[in-house]
């Protein structure tokens, strides 16, 4: 597994290895990612990884040709 920097929303960015679960990772980073049902089907924890919309909750951190990659939430934190 490779090491990737993730930089946040929030401001922070962190480390953790390519494969590590992105609710995991954002826990760590001290970044909340809202959630709802955890399998995948409500869409709370969507975020945008370098552009593309994933789901937290089932999704990994991906490897990173640059190794970095960048999160922005695609859902309204506050729902």
């Amino acid at each position: 597994m490779k090491e990737v920097v993730i930089h946040w929303p929030n401001g922070r960015s962190s480390r953790c290895s390519s494969g590590q679960d992105w609710l995991d990772a954002a826990r760590v980073a001290g970044c909340s990612i809202p959630t709802g049902c955890l399998s995948g089907s409500c869409g709370a924890c969507e975020i945008d990884v370098n552009g593309s919309t994933v789901r937290a909750c089932i999704a990994t951190v991906p490897a990173s040709k640059s190794g970095e990659l960048s999160v922005e939430l695609a859902t309204d934190p506050y729902w």
